[in-house]
């Protein structure tokens, strides 16, 4: 692949954003990688989670100026699908089943913001900068950035990036709940595989799940629904046998203490 390098570290697949003279943009090309290398991912049993870079100085620098002016005028037309067809590279990596991580080097901006946001955990590096930049080119923000942005961290939070253009840096990304933590730039990747080989450990369908519960949540506000949505994935997993060999082998060493 030209724009999207892959390495495999045990079950750990880590993707570097892999177009430094323009920062890592979102083009059209990343996009269609992406979208076919998580579909290859999710098929693997080798792959238990995904780690995300950039390569260079920056993360991701947003979207080609260009295809976002072609989408305007496409809409104009009519072309309702213009702009959806520019997210589908972040889309597919909020959608995915696989646990995410983003390790931020350097500047996410705009629709590379929205590559950081799709990801399950965020992990930022000294150098990391977080810039929505949507209003200052004269764009309301999309993708879902706005509700992404906002889900992760807390309203104000996301009016004071979005509205005062105000651009966090890694550690005070942390200190605002858009990065898990900060970390010197040298440690970043070692960092973001170690949480995923974490993730990675567990039995993918069992994540899976689990992780579709947790965006589930969203719709429930009361005790008794909380309780009712995961009854039926925690009947699932007793079934298992994840669940299933531990009880075995846990009783097994119950009976061998007392004899």
């Amino acid at each position: 692949m030209e724009y999207l390098k892959i390495e495999h570290r045990d079950r750990v697949a880590l993707l570097t954003l892999n177009d430094p003279e323009r920062r890592n943009v979102v083009s059209n090309e990343l996009n269609e990688e992406l979208v076919s290398t998580f579909d290859e991912l999710e098929k693997s049993e080798d792959t238990g989670a995904v780690v995300i870079t950039g390569e260079g100085r920056a993360f991701c620098a947003g979207a080609v100026l260009d295809d976002l002016l072609d989408a305007g005028e496409l809409q104009k037309q009519g072309d309702e699908a213009s702009l959806p067809h520019i997210y589908r590279g972040f889309l597919r990596i909020a959608h995915s089943s696989l646990p995410t991580i983003a390790a931020v080097n350097g500047a996410a901006v705009g629709a590379g913001m929205n590559m950081v946001l799709a990801c399950d955990l965020v992990i930022a590096g000294a150098s990391a900068r977080f810039d929505t930049r949507f209003l200052n080119i004269g764009l309301h923000p999309g993708g879902g950035h706005t509700w992404r942005l906002r889900n992760i961290t807390d309203l104000q939070t996301a009016k004071a990036m979005v509205i005062f253009n105000q651009i966090l840096d890694g550690e005070s990304a942390a200190k605002r709940g858009l990065a898990w933590e900060c970390v010197a730039d040298s440690e970043l990747i070692e960092a973001a595989v170690k949480y995923a080989t974490e993730a990675a450990s567990h039995p993918s369908e069992l994540v899976a799940v689990t992780k579709n519960t947790l965006h589930e949540t969203s719709k429930t506000f009361d005790s008794v629904s909380s309780v009712e949505l995961e009854v039926g994935p925690q009947k699932w997993s007793m079934q298992q046998g994840a669940f299933t060999d531990m009880v075995e082998g846990l009783k097994k060493k119950i009976t061998s203490e007392k004899s």
